[in-house]
């Protein structure tokens, strides 16, 4: 029977979906018929005096388990960063049958398969616990199933691209299985971008000349994609494979973007931060935070070499080997977009206070660094030694690498146009 506190409140159906990380519950998702999501933490996680951290964003604000997250059609940023952005989105919500925004159905049909070690299981109606259904005070929940809908993948990001399993010489899309060590992300060509895998292999190559680190890569034929049938794809030879690190014979790893971190939607990726903050929060709360500081500002080196002007928030993420053992991710999505972007003349968030190319030099890494709080000197060394690297092999690497001819030039005029202190003369 209803109790008297609950008489003359408006009925509404929910759904709800259950969170969990390696195996235990961290909360609850609620989806109110209204459009209301509420993401409630177990209290039972939140209470654990050793616990698997969830985000590094409970570093910051030590309340942020204990406090229910209501958000109208969008869910909370820590969720809506794992799903996937521009056209893949369009694709997405089409299959879906939902609009762009209306959240919720996208996290239930992927939940299986999100990036990182975060699963989203659906809770049939009865099995909702209490606690997760306080957030509406003026509402009488009515549990209800979650609707049917196929498992999914999501992978973050604007670019078409799949998850997919290698087999031997041969990938298939749209598969990702636990407990092999061979998954991959396909990321198929534009339509608006010509040659992208080509670019994007040629960039990360480059990048790992100069002791970038990176995940294997490989440009993958595209007859030897198995899965593809139904999608349009432009008339061009070849896929770009990036092998996943968060899958690996041990099962899933955890990971978090920066998006993510700091609570932030991934519309606001080139917003409400910049470099300085992302470095202090790997060299404060890193477990090798020298090591990774140096390598941030190492891949940072790269991406003003590469003509890089899209590393943004979402482009870099930690990850979790081990429970509450953080550390920078191997690096992803660098690709020299001033091939594409012609008035392009900067990178995404600013460093040092500047984010032209053409203004930066050591002495604004001395001012990032001092910033962040990293010993300059041990940052200097590194970004001489990737720079000499890069006037050493990169000019004739380059000759040899599968970017087009129109894409080599355009970055042989940039290395050109650099300051003093990173020209390379190709």
């Amino acid at each position: 029977m209803m109790s008297d506190s609950r008489k003359g409140l408006r009925k509404e159906q929910v759904e709800a979906l259950e969170l969990s990380l390696q195996g235990q519950r961290v909360g609850v998702l609620v989806h109110y018929s209204g459009g209301k999501n509420i993401l409630t933490f177990d209290p039972a996680f939140a209470a654990l005096q050793q616990r698997p951290l969830l985000t590094l964003t409970e570093r910051a604000n030590p309340d942020y388990l204990f406090k229910p997250q209501l958000r109208t059609h969008r869910l909370p940023p820590l969720l809506s960063n794992l799903l996937p952005e521009g056209a893949l989105r369009e694709r997405f919500a089409q299959e879906l049958k939902v609009d762009l925004f209306d959240e919720f159905p996208m996290l239930a049909a992927s939940g299986r398969d999100l990036p990182g070690a975060l699963v989203a299981t659906p809770l049939k109606g009865g099995e909702i616990p209490g606690w997760a259904l306080t957030g509406r005070e003026r509402v009488e929940p009515v549990q209800v199933d979650i609707r049917e809908t196929a498992n999914r993948f999501s992978l973050a990001g604007v670019q078409m691209k799949f998850s997919g399993v290698r087999h031997d010489s041969r990938f298939t899309v749209g598969m990702s299985i636990d407990g092999t060590e061979d998954h991959w992300i396909i990321k198929t060509s534009s339509p608006i971008h010509p040659h992208v895998p080509e670019n994007e292999y040629t960039a990360m190559k480059l990048a790992q000349t100069i002791d970038v680190r990176i995940p294997e890569i490989q440009l993958v034929d595209i007859d030897r994609l198995d899965g593809l049938k139904g999608i349009n794809l432009p008339d061009e030879p070849y896929a770009y494979a990036i092998k996943r690190f968060d899958r690996g014979p041990l099962g899933r790893m955890h990971t978090e973007d920066f998006a993510q971190i700091l609570n932030l939607y991934p519309n606001d990726k080139y917003d409400h931060a910049n470099y300085e903050v992302v470095g202090r929060l790997i060299y404060q709360y890193g477990d090798d935070p020298l090591v990774d500081i140096q390598q941030f500002a190492r891949r940072l080196l790269a991406n003003i070499l590469l003509a890089n002007g899209d590393a943004h928030l979402k482009n870099w993420s930690i990850c979790y080997p081990k429970p509450n053992r953080i550390r920078l991710t191997l690096a992803y999505d660098i690709v020299s977009t001033l091939a594409y972007i012609p008035n392009e003349n900067g990178m995404a968030l600013r460093m040092g206070g500047r984010k032209e190319w053409a203004a930066l030099s050591f002495d604004t890494f001395e001012r990032w660094s001092t910033r962040v709080g990293a010993p300059w000197p041990a940052i200097k060394v590194h970004l001489q030694d990737a720079v000499m690297a890069a006037r050493t092999h990169w000019p004739r690497q380059l000759d040899g690498l599968p970017m087009i001819e129109e894409h080599k030039e355009v970055l042989r005029n940039h290395w050109r146009r650099l300051p003093e202190d990173f020209r390379i003369e190709a």
